[in-house]
């Protein structure tokens, strides 16, 4: 079941007399129980587009719908009500400095008219979930960063939301404690079924917890599908230097550089073979591995290299075909290493 459908989404805004547009056109889907990540580098348009899911940035043309319901055409009541069924936690954790952990977490359900006592209880439960019980007397400065995201997601779930919203949510934290939040996310995922959208910059946090991606570049959706795919074959600039952490620049020079360069992924079946070794012996020529490394896709363990092969293009096209017959997943790399 769809529990997100973004139709055509457009957002523009005016600023000095002139138009900036920040999405343009961004149609996709998240179904129900899903992880989901949008990705982008700085000024994409990632922001924003979350920031419409549940109507804080009211788009200039397109569909927002949660379940079915359009949000434009909700009243101001109507919208409230669906907006407390859509959680969401920032980068800068937006904690009340001068609340202690356990009404931090009260607030919402206060602003939402339950009992003191009610609130309480439930925001007890929800300490208990993210494994802060003993901090709830606590005040956010006396809290380490993750300890404070972790507040701010117990107080996201307070009204039982449907949807949780992460806005750069690890961004500002250290990479143990990036996991140990994402983890976290996970459980929750498991436990509640609530469906998660991640907002973020860094392919580590995508591939790590998310079962899909789209990738957001200049206000466009440019690639989408399935994290495991987009990760063994970007089909996008845009998506190969988010997976590498480079830019991706063009530059006269690269004409000299006539060493042809592959990148491949490893497979679990792959991965007990000397494909690598049997390689060399089989063509006879030198196979160079300028870059190598091992990333989590989805609870996965998956290698990627990048190989520059042999300048004939015979030999060049047999290793290739080699490679994909052994389940290999092989793409060409035009940008320097």
């Amino acid at each position: 079941m769809k529990e997100i459908e973004i139709k055509n989404l457009t957002k523009k805004f005016e600023i000095k007399d002139h138009t900036v547009t920040a999405l343009n056109g961004v149609s996709l889907s998240i179904e129900k129980g899903e992880i989901y990540g949008i990705i982008g580098m700085s000024g994409a348009g990632k922001s924003t587009l979350v920031r419409s899911i549940n109507f804080l940035e009211r788009p200039t043309d397109g569909q927002i719908l949660i379940e079915g319901v359009d949000l434009a055409e909700l009243s101001k009541k109507e919208l409230r009500k669906k907006r407390s069924e859509i959680g969401m936690i920032f980068q800068s954790f937006n904690l009340i400095e001068q609340k202690n952990v356990l009404d931090n977490i009260c607030f919402p359900l206060e602003i939402a008219g339950k009992k003191k006592k009610e609130a309480r209880k439930r925001a007890k439960e929800l300490l208990g979930l993210v494994n802060m019980t003993e901090k709830e007397k606590s005040y956010p400065s006396q809290l380490s960063g993750g300890q404070k995201q972790r507040v701010a997601i117990a107080r996201a779930l307070a009204t039982n939301p449907k949807i949780l919203l992460c806005d750069e949510a690890t961004s500002a934290l250290d990479p143990q404690t990036t996991e140990s939040i994402l983890n976290l996310l996970k459980d929750i995922n498991e436990k509640l079924g609530i469906t998660i959208v991640i907002i973020t910059h860094q392919m580590s946090v995508v591939t790590d917890i998310c079962q899909k991606v789209a990738i957001i570049e200049n206000g466009q959706l440019v690639e989408e599908g399935l994290v495991e795919k987009i990760f063994e074959n970007p089909k996008t600039d845009a998506a190969k230097e988010l997976i590498s952490g480079k830019k991706i620049t063009y530059s006269p020079l690269e004409e000299f550089d006539v060493e042809k360069k592959i990148r491949i992924v490893f497979s679990e079946n792959s991965a007990y073979e000397p494909v690598i070794s049997n390689l060399i012996l089989k063509f006879n020529s030198p196979i160079n591995i300028l870059k190598a490394d091992t990333r989590n896709v989805g609870g996965t363990a998956k290698g990627e290299m990048i190989l520059g092969l042999p300048d004939d293009e015979d030999i060049q096209k047999a290793i290739i075909n080699y490679l994909k017959e052994r389940g290999l997943s092989v793409s060409e790399v035009t940008e320097n290493v």
